[in-house]
């Protein structure tokens, strides 16, 4: 095992909403950030149901239970948008 990977914890600190964009802050400092417009289901939200979110899958994971909306830090890392629904 590298130090990097002792080192890195990709488990969720913070979430946030601005108008455009959803915020992720990391438990090792880091900070994601991607467009809202990816995530349609945040998107159509309200602020308040944006800001109710629960930590899921050991951290790993956010969950929006207002919205029935669930984003891993994996895929946001990876800057993997929302699949298109049809």
């Amino acid at each position: 095992m590298s130090i990097l990977e002792r080192i890195a914890d990709e488990r969720v600190s913070d979430v946030r909403c601005t108008e455009d964009s959803i915020v992720v802050d990391l438990m090792d400092g880091r900070t994601i950030s991607a467009p809202l417009a990816w995530y349609p289901r945040l998107a159509k939200g309200t602020p308040h149901q944006r800001a109710h979110w629960e930590r899921c899958a050991g951290g790993f994971g956010i969950h929006w239970p207002d919205l029935d909306e669930d984003l891993s830090t994996e895929g946001l890392l990876r800057g993997a948008p929302a699949p298109k629904v049809t």
